[in-house]
């Protein structure tokens, strides 16, 4: 247990507190406690719940020569709901012990500040991250996937699964590709009309060219990150096809067939958004989608641990032990 506490410095009688983690170094982490904020104009105060674990936070986890610790209190965590707990000056339409999922940076903490219009209520009833659905929701959008479309979805995880089920409900013929035996699985319970082992890569190629009949796919979706996956992604994509990038390619740069690329005359979509107000659309669909039973959640979220074990969650998102899709962290 790569876990440290760091008692609080004295604070005067009566003077609330929060919790959160930090990293301290590769495979380190830390609780401190520090001053419960306050909002200010525009601003709400949220009780944090829990906080979904992204696959982006296994590079800061890692140590890579870029990274310098002890990093910012709550950092990394960016899938948190919980309870507005205050508002600040100015904020209308929200209500202290609102349930809410919101768009914040620092949520593997008891508590986060964020803006009001970073804010999604969410229905009785309800709970869940609805960052990375939001992520899914946003990515299929981009990649302009439709009825009759034979389709690729390279790794599935929890990105994957959710791009799958979204995929087949439109109409179209998924083939699901992934290292596991029970991501396949999960993939074909998620309406992937054909599955392939993520073995050898030619073995890959040959196999997706008997099943479209040497055309290959419409779309093909990366969603692993990694520079194989990115390759073997060029290779399955039809002529005048679309490669969407889903995967965070966070490892250093990457090498691509661009004269493949070029001749195949595909498009190529980077389908990661940054800016908030697509995020916080997607979410706002996120949430319609959960509560009209659209999109089912139910075996995607499969391990949770407590915030002090924060490394735990992260351990088990690299590991993938046995069961592992998604692991949130219990913040409240």
């Amino acid at each position: 247990m790569n876990v440290s506490l760091t008692p609080a410095r004295e604070r005067p009688a009566g003077a609330r507190q929060m919790r959160a983690a930090r990293l301290i170094g590769p495979g380190r982490i830390e609780i401190v406690s520090l001053p419960l904020p306050e909002p200010s104009q525009g601003e709400v105060r949220i009780a944090i719940e829990a906080c979904g674990v992204c696959a982006s936070n296994l590079g800061p986890w890692a140590g890579p020569e870029w990274m310098s610790y002890p990093t910012e209190a709550g950092g990394m965590g960016h899938e948190g709901w919980g309870t507005v707990e205050a508002l600040g000056a100015g904020v209308t339409g929200l209500a202290e012990g609102q349930r809410v999922a919101f768009l914040g940076q620092r949520s593997y903490a008891s508590h986060e500040i964020v803006p009001a219009a970073h804010v999604v209520p969410l229905p009785e009833g309800i709970a869940f991250p609805a960052e990375p659905v939001a992520c899914a929701l946003n990515i299929f959008r981009r990649s302009g996937i439709g009825r009759g479309d034979k389709v690729a979805i390279i790794g599935v995880g929890f990105l994957g699964a959710l791009l799958t089920r979204l995929a087949a409900d439109a109409g179209a013929e998924v083939i699901a590709i992934s290292r596991r035996d029970e991501s396949l699985a999960m993939a074909r319970r998620m309406g992937a009309a054909r599955t392939i082992a993520m073995l050898d890569h030619q073995e890959i190629i040959d196999e997706v060219r008997d099943l479209t009949n040497g055309y290959f796919c419409d779309v093909v979706i990366e969603a692993v990150g990694k520079q194989w996956p990115l390759d073997l992604a060029g290779e399955l994509v039809a002529e005048g096809g679309r490669l969407v990038i889903a995967g965070y390619h966070q490892d250093g740069p990457r090498q691509v067939n661009m004269q493949q690329w070029n001749w195949r005359g595909i498009d190529v979509v980077n389908a990661h958004e940054r800016r908030p107000e697509t995020y916080l659309r997607g979410m706002r669909e996120a949430v319609e989608a959960v509560q009209k039973g659209r999109l089912d959640l139910a075996g995607l979220l499969t391990h949770s641990f407590p915030l002090d074990r924060l490394d735990a969650a992260l351990d088990a998102t690299r590991d993938k032990p046995e069961g592992f899709v998604k692991a949130v962290v219990t913040c409240s």
